[in-house]
């Protein structure tokens, strides 16, 4: 697996497809994305050519020092280490920013994502209900 830091056009969009298959209800443009990676630390996954998964690192904002990080597998590439790879590489960016303590945010329906959560720690800490939604996204924090 190759990770690239997202900064080209194709890398944008690449991490803009992975987003919008795993989090449809908050589907991102290509500009919101542009927007994103000038605050927080994106990633791309791939398999040869292929896109598999990518990341979201989100820096501690004021005096919190909080990271959110969000690792996201295609489900067809589920299941073979990617989303390892990506939490432990993730993960370290987290504590080179300096992380007192680490949440991830994961779309209700997507049960892959929240198995994988509780399988590496996470433990839920709270839930939102976007306007006119009837699954919520949830926040959840390294124990």
């Amino acid at each position: 697996m190759r990770v690239e830091s997202v900064k080209s056009e194709t890398s944008i969009e690449d991490w803009r497809h992975v987003h919008n298959v795993i989090v449809p209800p908050a589907a991102l443009t290509l500009d919101e994305v542009r927007e994103r990676v000038r605050r927080n630390r994106l990633e791309v996954a791939y398999l040869g050519d292929v896109v598999v998964g990518c990341t979201t690192v989100r820096p501690p904002e004021g005096d919190a020092d909080t990271v959110t990080l969000i690792v996201r597998v295609l489900p067809e590439h589920r299941r073979r280490g990617f989303g390892t790879a990506l939490f432990s590489r993730a993960l370290k960016q987290a504590w080179t920013l300096g992380a007192g303590r680490i949440e991830t945010v994961i779309w209700g329906s997507n049960l892959d994502g929240l198995h994988f959560a509780r399988t590496n720690g996470f433990v839920e800490e709270s839930s939102y209900l976007p306007p006119g939604e009837q699954v919520p996204f949830l926040t959840w924090r390294l124990a």
